[in-house]
């Protein structure tokens, strides 16, 4: 039973889906992610929903990031265990 099922999503409300993300520096995520979990730390190279492309140095492994990404870049990606949360 979802007590929450009929409350509206919003940008701030917990994730509902995800999905493993395997880093790509030609196809973008699915759709933009609300969030990104790390299981395996190291960098992130990420290009966020407005088109800027960020890396996040030295991301601990468990690390739960709340950023928009359409992107996770293979290019400059040493993380792993990426999961794509909306």
């Amino acid at each position: 039973m979802d007590k929450f099922s009929n409350f509206p999503t919003t940008p701030i409300s917990p994730a509902r889906s995800g999905a493993q993300v395997t880093p790509s520096d030609a196809t973008a995520l699915t759709q933009v992610s609300r969030a990104l979990y790390v299981g395996q730390g190291g960098d992130l190279d990420v290009t966020l929903a407005d088109g800027d492309t960020v890396i996040f140095e030295a991301v601990p492994g468990g690390s739960l990031l709340p950023i928009r990404a359409e992107f996770v870049r293979a290019s400059g990606t040493t993380a792993s265990g990426i999961i794509a949360l909306w």
